[in-house]
């Protein structure tokens, strides 16, 4: 019989969901203001700006949403993979290296609890 552990226990799987909900709840509201700041079709009175800085303060505006928008898809995926990892730890599964089938370490899991793989399978890739 070995001392490999193969699952963590109750309360760190309750430790780890408290990060988790933690962070969705961060990324939601950090979601919220990048949508809020894409979506925001405003002009902050800037009709009366010169033509020639019109131009320029347009396109930097364009890029501007274009950067958010991109940000807030960013956000998307980790809000799904955080849910993802909560549903791991509903079925069992959770932090348990997908390519080593070993524990991925709590130190490792507290700062990404949305990891699928060791720092071990990672280096490898």
């Amino acid at each position: 019989m070995s001392d490999v552990k193969v699952k963590y226990t109750e309360e760190d799987l309750q430790e780890f969901k408290e990060i988790i909900n933690k962070k969705i709840a961060r990324a939601q509201e950090d979601l919220a203001l990048l949508e809020a700041s894409y979506k925001n079709d405003a002009n902050n009175g800037t009709d009366d700006t010169l033509s020639s800085f019109k131009s320029f303060d347009e396109g930097s505006e364009v890029m501007s949403k274009e950067a958010n928008v991109q940000l807030a898809i960013r956000q998307e995926k980790f809000i799904r993979d955080l849910k993802n990892a909560l549903l791991r730890i509903e079925n069992g599964t959770y932090g348990v290296c997908r390519v080593t089938g070993k524990l991925i370490q709590k130190e490792r899991l507290r700062l990404v609890p949305h990891a699928t793989l060791s720092i071990e399978a990672k280096r490898k890739q």
